[in-house]
């Protein structure tokens, strides 16, 4: 991996760990002035965010409990299908609605990419705004039985987020990309 332009160069490169979901690589890397060191990179497929909206502009969140923080928290529907990361984001977002929630979008609008944390990780993730919703059933997979699902007024998610009820930094920024571009 040599760009001539990158201010830090891969001599070399191992993994470290690897499983279905992620694979966790060490690189030794040349810094421009020379010098060497370690750069430890997670890499995780990109997933989608999907931020649905009801008619009357109620938001859909879900709760689930998430093992690395021992704790239950919300946040906007979201996934990946390891097992296919070439599928297109749009047919991922729409399944993982359907899952989760078992909401299905008349209409879907694609608001950007952006990364989880590019500090240590490749994965990037897609944010859509769910519209036009209809109510069908849940499929949710072994993992999220325990998954809540709820709607919310905007001013109760942002308030939420002021509070620290909602620590999701994907539903943060999803949110707010939303806010940003005109499109909630």
């Amino acid at each position: 991996m040599t760009d001539e332009n990158a201010d830090i160069e891969t001599i070399g490169s191992r993994v470290a760990y690897e499983n279905r979901w992620m694979r966790v690589r060490e690189d030794v890397i040349r810094r421009r002035d020379g010098s060497e060191g370690i750069y430890g990179v997670v890499e995780k497929p990109d997933f989608v965010v999907i931020v649905p909206v009801e008619g009357d502009g109620r938001l859909h969140l879900v709760q689930q409990f998430r093992y690395p923080v021992r704790a239950r928290h919300w946040e906007f529907p979201q996934g990946s299908w390891e097992a296919a990361p070439e599928v297109d984001p749009l047919e991922v977002a729409r399944g993982e609605l359907q899952e989760e929630t078992g909401l299905i979008a008349g209409e879907m609008s694609y608001a950007g990419r952006l990364f989880q944390g590019y500090g240590y990780s490749t994965q990037g993730y897609h944010v859509f705004l769910a519209s036009s919703l209809s109510h069908g059933q849940a499929s949710r997979e072994l993992e999220e039985q325990d998954l809540v699902a709820r709607t919310f007024a905007v001013a109760e998610v942002e308030r939420m987020i002021r509070d620290g009820e909602i620590m999701d930094a994907t539903t943060v920024a999803a949110l707010g990309l939303l806010r940003l571009k005109g499109l909630l």
